[in-house]
């Protein structure tokens, strides 16, 4: 799918396969393509000018208009010839200092030179990213306190932790982190489901969460009282019944569609004039019942997915709560 960061647009396809780390040019079409290294030549001495008071910032310094730039990318000319070519068509890149140079570079640099790097996520990233890009999302938690929490709250592997935040799941994927796949995660959750869209960005491999349960808030009260029920949900997924159901039915269906094709082709024999509208009815017939089968079976096969589903889930939760009546979570 098409990545959009930072109004660059690209595809990861190329990425696969190379280590954490690697730095990738964007070409044309969004393809990434491992960035060769390139010495930066230090021979040529700068013209440089001793300060900036004479340069006037009216944006008549530079000759090249937005559709020229727009032609050189479209002609597929490297961000690297452009920031050049900027540089000399600028009318006041001489005079300005070699301060000045460099912070006019670079920042012309990231304008047009698609360079990205891939890192490995992690917390430190992840929690830096969230609070710089979408702060509201984990409710302004800033890394040093997330650092404080994951200390405080003693989390290292083999723990019985119990997760309670509206952070997007940065908090849950901290500690999920910190233990490394060893432990038990309980997650409270308000509301429908648990969120996890920060935890999802961790790439945790699946044994992860093997051990990772989630309990609504809202059957606490009741799980205390000891009146907690999972009865909403049924106790077992009914398989053999509908496999049953379903044997029967097609097998109706296949005599059905056997006697009508045997039919047709008595008619067919005995009418050799209308051959080809015979042979049309044939095939429409034999495709509205093999259409009628594939729908039945999908409608069936969806069924007993949402069955087996909801019978996971009550399982999970039975689980969870005799996790939790066990009350000696470690923090």
């Amino acid at each position: 799918r098409k990545i959009i960061f930072e109004k660059q647009w690209f595809y990861l396809d190329n990425a696969i396969g190379h280590t954490y780390g690697t730095t990738f040019e964007v070409t044309s079409g969004g393809n990434l393509q491992p960035k060769q290294e390139v010495e930066e030549s230090t021979t040529e001495t700068k013209e440089a000018g001793t300060d900036n008071r004479n340069i006037v910032d009216d944006g008549k310094s530079q000759k090249l208009t937005h559709d020229d730039i727009k032609a050189l990318k479209d002609k597929g000319i490297k961000g690297q010839e452009i920031v050049q070519q900027l540089i000399e068509n600028s009318t006041t890149f001489r005079d300005k200092t070699e301060f000045a140079q460099d912070k006019y570079i670079k920042k012309k640099k990231k304008k047009y030179e698609a360079v990205i790097t891939i890192v490995k996520p992690s917390t430190r990233i992840l929690s830096t990213m969230y609070y710089a890009r979408e702060p509201g999302k984990i409710n302004h938690l800033r890394y040093d306190t997330l650092a404080q929490m994951l200390t405080l709250g003693n989390i290292r592997a083999g723990n019985k932790m119990i997760v309670m935040e509206t952070c997007a799941g940065l908090v849950l994927g901290a500690v999920m982190e910190r233990m490394g796949g060893y432990g038990s995660i309980i997650q409270m959750y308000p509301g429908g489901g648990p969120v996890r869209a920060a935890t999802s960005c961790f790439g945790f491999p699946k044994p992860f969460f093997d051990n990772l349960h989630e309990f609504p808030l809202s059957k606490v009260d009741s799980l205390l009282s000891g009146t907690f029920s999972t009865e909403t949900l049924p106790s077992e997924p009914e398989e053999n019944v509908l496999v049953e159901e379903e044997s029967n039915g097609l097998t109706d269906e296949k005599q059905i569609s056997l006697q009508e094709i045997e039919e047709e082709s008595t008619t067919e024999t005995a009418m050799e004039i209308n051959q080809t509208e015979e042979q049309d009815t044939m095939d429409i017939n034999a495709e509205d019942v093999e259409f009628k089968e594939n729908k039945e079976k999908e409608n069936k096969d969806n069924v007993r997915e949402k069955q087996r589903k909801q019978w996971e889930r009550r399982k999970k939760l039975i689980e969870t709560a005799a996790l939790l009546t066990q009350k000696n979570a470690d923090g």
